[in-house]
């Protein structure tokens, strides 16, 4: 038999076989489809721990390095943005190297990236392993749930992606607490090897189960310039939200780094409407039921994972909270969702799906309402009380998004929809995180100028609080000297903790708003979907 007419999978003269999905499928069987979801499953797990895990060490982090929230901030929004980046290249890389080898190399990439990061001397070192992390997941992540949806006939892919999606929920509903229980019992640096044996076995499992293709003959081409222009893009607005703050927002830098980040954005836009190997098909949009779902998709992933991000934070700088009670506090949480999902998932077949968007973007705001009158005196369960509403209404919302969605395009731009509909919320992710910490910035700023203002001779209250710690300081026998530099020092302490209480609120406050902000497209979409229907009826 000559190479042009060996069966694909089959040996050509002495060489192995090519372990196509079809040649795996034969060789293990029936039960092949669970091996390779299960394989997959594993290595999507560790990057969802690794996502989640590193909130709660946001603090320790900020004292190891001194560093502020500014700069803290980006171990998790480096991650989601880059992990936005690995999605667009995810498909050229499968096509070039094969399922096998993109999924085992980014689990590789992956581990050196925690490896890096539980090792990092500097501040700018871990933002670099987080960096490469996020690329990875990036890459695996559509890589698995493309694979899950190539091997499973038709009438089981439901059931398969609702395994596929327990896992990924139960990975973030236990990632703060395990990263707790290693602050607690170790240090923030083991937050970091947390998924190492994850990766460890979804590489051994990977390279028995996941298929594989020979190497194109003629690498396909890609949209380099397109790609080029969205990291520049991603680079430039984000770096420039961040540093907004610390450098001035009208520096020099600063309005640089901004006006680079737009024009580069446009230019992606503009790119991608003109190239014939647009990687993110820019026209989709032109369907406005899918443009209201995409606007939703984007602020739910800013709700997600900005909340997800500043909650355990909160807790731990202004009440005090350990890494391990406020890994604690997100559980409850994410344990619900775990059972929402497939609740909502049922409902969004019976219930119209703007009606599950709206509604559960009200429980998400009301969570947030709650939020911030939380101070000092907040109990652990009412915060976690607080914590469960929010993530009520983001269960409520995920479900009807996606049917909502893709239900609006046809047939053969669902499978592009679908890429778009996910890029829009990892987006949502990466600027969520990125706008909330600048905005806490600014608040905070402006709280501790006011209540400065405020410390003259004639406020009494604050005359009366640094005599009575005078008084303090001078039965504990210190010199007279260091009476009232103490007093004014801890009086200092105390309007900085003020401020960031203060601005912790408004930044709750602000994105509950958002969240409202969110119920226009919701109603555009609810509006869409009445037509729709009414004209199915004619």
């Amino acid at each position: 038999m000559s190479s042009a007419s060996a069966p694909l999978g089959g040996p050509i003269g002495g060489e192995p076989p090519v372990q196509t999905a079809q040649f795996l499928s034969e060789r293990y069987g029936p039960s092949y489809k669970w091996l390779v979801t299960i394989s997959g499953m594993v290595g999507v797990v560790s990057m969802v721990l690794a996502m989640t895990t590193v909130n709660v060490a946001v603090p320790d982090v900020m004292g190891a390095f001194g560093i502020g929230q500014d700069k803290a901030q980006w171990m998790s929004s480096a991650y989601m943005a880059t992990m936005t980046a690995g999605m667009l290249i995810n498909a050229w890389v499968a096509n070039v190297l094969g399922e096998r080898r993109t999924f085992v190399g980014a689990l590789c990439f992956f581990s050196i990236g925690a490896l890096l990061g539980g090792t990092a001397p500097t501040e700018d070192t871990l933002i670099l392993a987080r960096m490469l992390q996020g690329f990875s997941a990036g890459i695996a992540q559509p890589l698995v749930m493309s694979t899950i949806f190539t091997v499973f006939p038709a009438d089981r892919r439901g059931s398969a992606m609702g395994v596929f999606g327990l896992g990924v929920v139960f990975a973030p509903a236990i990632g703060p607490t395990l990263g707790g229980m290693m602050i607690e019992y170790f240090s923030w640096h083991y937050v970091f090897f947390i998924s190492l044996p994850f990766c460890v076995l979804a590489a051994i499992l990977g390279m028995l189960f996941m298929p594989t293709r020979p190497f194109p003959k003629e690498i396909p081409p890609f949209d380099w310039l397109g790609f080029g222009l969205l990291c520049l893009g991603l680079l430039g607005l984000m770096t420039g939200i961040a540093d907004g703050q610390r450098e001035g927002w009208s520096s020099d830098t600063i309005v640089l780094r901004l006006c680079v980040g737009a024009i580069s954005s446009v230019a992606f836009v503009l790119w991608e409407l003109y190239t014939p190997r647009a990687m993110l098909d820019v026209r989709i949009f032109a369907n406005l039921e899918f443009s209201a779902a995409a606007t939703i998709a984007f602020i739910f992933g800013a709700g997600m994972m900005g909340s997800t991000y500043v909650m355990p934070v909160f807790v731990q700088t202004a009440i005090g909270f350990t890494p391990l009670l406020a890994g604690l506090m997100m559980m409850p949480a994410g344990v619900m969702l775990a059972f929402i999902f497939p609740l909502a998932g049922r409902m969004a077949d019976a219930i119209p799906a703007s009606t599950m968007i709206i509604g559960g973007l009200l429980l998400f705001s009301t969570g947030f309402a709650f939020m911030c009158t939380a101070d000092v005196d907040t109990t652990f369960w009412s915060l976690v009380g607080m914590v469960m509403i929010s993530r009520l209404g983001l269960g409520f919302i995920n479900p009807s998004l996606n049917a909502s969605s893709l239900k609006a395009l046809p047939a053969e731009k669902v499978r592009q929809g679908a890429g778009v509909a996910n890029f829009m919320r990892q987006l949502g992710g990466a600027f969520g995180i990125n706008l909330m910490v600048a905005f806490f910035e600014v608040r905070t700023r402006f709280h501790a100028d006011a209540l400065t203002g405020t410390q003259d001779w004639g406020n009494r209250t604050t005359s009366r609080l640094v005599t009575l710690v005078e008084q303090l300081m001078q039965r504990s026998g210190l010199p007279y000297q260091q009476q009232k530099a103490g007093a004014y020092d801890y009086l200092g302490v105390m309007l900085q903790a003020k401020a960031q209480m203060l601005a912790f609120s408004d930044t709750f406050i602000i994105v509950g708003v958002v969240g409202l902000l969110a119920l226009v497209p919701a109603a555009m979409l609810s509006r869409s979907q009445r037509r729709a229907r009414a004209g199915a009826w004619r």
